[in-house]
């Protein structure tokens, strides 16, 4: 939940493609594959308040329907 929203980079493409483990977790895939991204948000994004070094960041990799796409 405290990714929702909130702004990071996509650093990677996981391959090969795989499916949901939420979705698989609960008996609920149908065999749906897509792929896995690995993102990189800043702390500060995530935690306004933080007070660490500005170099800090969080890595974490998502399913593809996790994402929100923006125009530029």
């Amino acid at each position: 939940m405290y990714l929702r929203g909130k702004a990071g980079t996509v650093e990677a493409v996981i391959e090969p493609i795989a499916v949901d483990n939420e979705r698989e977790g609960y008996g609920r895939n149908a065999g749906t594959r897509r792929h896995y991204y690995r993102l990189a948000f800043a702390m500060t994004e995530l935690w306004p308040e933080y007070a660490g070094s500005p170099a800090d960041g969080l890595r974490i990799e998502v399913y593809e329907t996790w994402l929100e796409g923006i125009s530029r």
